[in-house]
């Protein structure tokens, strides 16, 4: 019999443990960086590959680094005005854009979206928020 043929073996670990989810940071506040670096550094569930300080920091990394989430300060400034349309142009397919704000009212909620953003977290509460959304949110 020629064709498709089923596997000798399954490996139920790799369903049991999937590999991390590759994070890009990006926010234009050291602090802030420092804070949710080290929110993620004892989950085993994300892997965080780069961090970015700027939009075209974040968008050169994204291509470079291939994540599977972007996690992005939605107030981050900049030395260049990189419209929503050009982010979410830029960003791979493939990558999931998480927002974070520490507004997290109607106009940020419009402005996360225009983004392309999968979610919108508040800032206020990362600690409690964070390894569990971008875990749930990049698989």
């Amino acid at each position: 019999m020629t064709g498709f043929q089923v596997p000798l073996t399954f490996d139920a670990s790799a369903q049991q443990n999937p590999p991390p989810v590759r994070l890009l940071l990006a926010d234009d506040s050291r602090s802030v960086r420092q804070g949710i670096c080290r929110l993620l550094a004892s989950s085993s569930e994300i892997e965080l590959v780069g961090e970015a300080a700027c939009f075209r920091e974040m968008l050169e990394l994204a291509e470079s680094l291939t994540p599977r989430v972007v996690l992005m300060d939605l107030h981050m400034r900049d030395d260049r005005e990189y419209t929503p349309h050009q982010v979410r142009s830029a960003l791979n397919h493939a990558c999931r854009l998480v927002a974070m704000s520490l507004w997290n009212d109607q106009p940020a909620k419009s402005l996360a979206q225009s983004f392309g953003a999968v979610a919108l977290l508040d800032k206020a509460s990362l600690n409690e928020t964070l390894v569990l959304a971008i875990a749930r949110l990049g698989r």
